[in-house]
């Protein structure tokens, strides 16, 4: 399975600005630039797309988990928080912090605690960002 996406720039660094597509179509030339990036600006950018990417693959992961332990979640809400930290390097995504609500009818506390960590260690995208330190808040409500 291959998914893609693409980026274009125009101009310098602090002054250009860019647009990320998707080949689903769900983002078209979305607006993203250094104001969106490091201050406040209107748009996206590639550290919030890396979050609903690991949100969405997270949750998706612990219904999985869930399922496989015979139970069937009501609802699951996963925020995903990543932060990015200037180093030596430059800036670096250190954390990421995802903090997951969730119903699930007959669920002990021991049984939803094994499936979020399992999903928090084994999504893909878990796996594909662990250079970074992740954490997790998971509660059942």
């Amino acid at each position: 399975m291959q998914r893609k996406a693409s980026a274009i720039w125009h101009g310098t660094l602090k002054d250009g600005k860019g647009a990320i597509s998707t080949e689903s179509g769900v983002l078209k030339d979305t607006q993203y630039s250094f104001h969106t990036r490091f201050e406040d600006g209107k748009g996206t950018n590639p550290e919030e797309l890396i979050a609903a990417a690991h949100a969405g693959c997270f949750t998706m992961a612990l219904s999985g988990q869930l399922t496989n332990a015979k139970l069937t979640p009501e609802s699951l809400e996963t925020t995903a928080e990543v932060t990015m930290e200037k180093l030596e390097v430059g800036p670096t995504v250190t954390k990421i912090h995802l903090t997951t609500r969730a119903k699930v009818p007959g669920a002990s506390k021991e049984a939803f605690d094994t499936a979020a960590n399992t999903a928090k260690t084994n999504c893909p995208i878990s796996r594909l960002l662990k250079a970074a330190e992740i954490t997790m808040d998971a509660q059942l409500i």
